[in-house]
């Protein structure tokens, strides 16, 4: 019995590393991408997945290659972190990469696979893209809603400068006071409301939507493993299908009583350049009611508003963190907008392309901490190849942005903010030659909100540096800690001192 016994004990080493050396002899007859040493059965490479993600993966592709060959469970993954295999990857094989895996956040959220980040690329996708680029983000839309982003800037600068006036000493929640406004402005360009502000009284649905996004994010992290692992779909699988139900149904109510309240106005609105996003789409399903349906709707519009607001946050969050540990670029961009607007009128978008500073600082804030540190997952649809390695079908592609965007090979001093780094000619021809930059993505999975963001983005951080002066609370650097989730948040709310400029004082009056 003891013989058998330690029988046992020395065959399950030696089949454990036969398995393993047949796995990599495999491999490399296969021709794949370079891949960590081991692989172990069931788990892949999933023993090797930290928190922060993309910063893990770009550890171990300094040390086996920018373009490596995964397995986190029972999926195939390309990791890519370079240039030339970015670009073969979303250029010459845009159309192979154009699918997406199947995650149960698109089963859900993305309503079985039908909706604009998450449908296959196909004749329904073609479809959705055109109907946003044209009817929705055209920028003779977004021309046409301008008012509404100006407004909301206004009442934000507006409502800072009482309060400053009333407590020159407050210390403000900058994340707070930048979602309620992102909230607002996209609220009120998908559907005329307005929910954050001075004498709102809407205060309880703005709670109600947050709290959603927080659920949103909260069970997609919980079903990171189930998507790689199905054998724990055996043990989770109806847990998580419960709770993926339960925040859905909160999504979907939440907009069908927009859709329900527009039904119930007065018609749609006559002239098209006043019309909501909403309006817009209602007034679509009124021609064509069998594809515009309420849930084509309703998954066009959460799309927009769920991506857009914390994206975009997250965007003005960091670079006002920047420019709060480098006062010398705050002091440099006021100055271009005093120069540029001047003291008798406030900052509006049309003055954004003569502002070439606040553009570098915004460029050097998503290059530093793009929103979306991975690229939404993308999908091969055939075996194709990348770096002279072949990628089987059915392969999930994980494009690492923040390696990219951060790697010192490319960019000099990746780890210091530096905003004149995209004033000099050679870095800016650099940066379009190659995708040694796409915060916003590329290829046909671009994403079609960049000209909103950066309308956006540009109008909050030009209108909060033109009217106040701000500094840190303490005299140390503000902390630049992540959250390490899927999105690069900042790990604790941006905190902040803030005084209203006395040449500006005048105008936040009368707003």
């Amino acid at each position: 019995m003891a013989i058998e016994v330690n029988i046992i004990y020395i065959c399950i080493p030696v089949l454990v590393v036969l398995y393993l050396l047949t796995k990599h002899v495999s491999h490399k007859l296969q021709n794949l991408p370079p891949t960590p040493f081991p692989e172990l059965p069931l788990i892949g490479h999933l023993h090797l997945v930290k928190k922060p993600l993309h910063r893990e993966l770009a550890k171990i592709s300094d040390h086996h290659g920018k373009v490596l060959f995964l397995r986190f469970g029972s999926r195939r993954v390309l990791h890519v972190a370079s240039p030339s295999a970015t670009e073969e990857c979303l250029s010459k094989n845009d159309i192979i990469f154009a699918n997406r895996p199947h995650l149960f956040s698109g089963k859900y959220f993305g309503y079985n696979y039908t909706s604009l980040p998450w449908a296959p690329y196909g004749e329904h996708w073609q479809n959705l893209r055109r109907i946003s680029a044209i009817e929705i983000l055209s920028s003779k839309r977004l021309d046409s809603l301008s008012h509404i982003r100006l407004e909301e800037i206004q009442s934000l600068t507006r409502r800072l400068f009482l309060t400053a006036n009333k407590n020159p000493d407050e210390i403000l929640n900058v994340r707070a006071e930048l979602f309620g406004f992102m909230f607002n402005v996209m609220t009120r360009m998908m559907a005329g409301k307005t929910y954050f502000g001075l004498g709102s009284e809407k205060l309880a649905e703005a709670k109600r939507f947050r709290d959603m996004v927080a659920d949103t994010a909260k069970v997609n992290v919980q079903s990171a493993m189930a998507d790689m692992l199905p054998i724990l779909r055996w043990f989770v699988g109806g847990k998580l299908d419960k709770r993926y139900k339960a925040v859905q149904k909160r999504r979907d109510d939440f907009m069908q009583e927009w859709i329900d309240e527009l039904r119930a106005e007065d018609g749609l609105g006559n002239e098209d350049t006043k019309k909501t996003l909403l309006k817009v789409l209602l007034s679509l399903q009124n021609e064509n009611p069998e594809y515009y349906t309420d849930e084509m709707i309703k998954s066009l519009s959460q799309a927009l508003l769920h991506g857009g607001i914390n994206t975009s946050v997250v965007t003005m969050e960091w670079a006002m963190s920047h420019l709060l540990n480098n006062p010398n670029a705050l002091k440099k961009a006021q100055i271009e907008i005093d120069c540029v607007v001047g003291c008798d009128r406030l900052v509006n978008e049309a003055d954004l392309l003569k502002l070439p500073y606040l553009q570098c600082i915004i460029k050097e804030t998503v290059r530093m901490q793009p929103p979306s540190p991975l690229l939404l997952p993308h999908e091969s649809s055939k075996e194709c190849t990348v770096g002279g390695y072949r990628i089987p079908q059915g392969t999930m592609l994980l494009v690492n942005l923040w390696a990219l965007q951060n790697d010192p090979n490319i960019w000099n001093s990746p780890e210091t903010f530096k905003p004149e780094r995209f004033e000099v000619i050679e870095n800016i021809v650099k940066v379009k030659e190659g995708m040694t930059m796409s915060p916003f993505g590329s290829g046909r999975r671009r994403c079609p909100a960049e000209n909103l963001a950066m309308r956006i983005v540009g109008l909050a951080l030009a209108s909060l540096i033109q009217c106040f002066d701000w500094k840190r609370v303490s005299e140390e650097l503000v902390d630049m800690t992540e959250s390490g989730v899927f999105s690069l948040a900042r790990a604790q709310p941006l905190m902040a001192k803030f005084q209203t400029r006395s040449n500006l004082a005048r105008h936040l009056f009368h707003v």
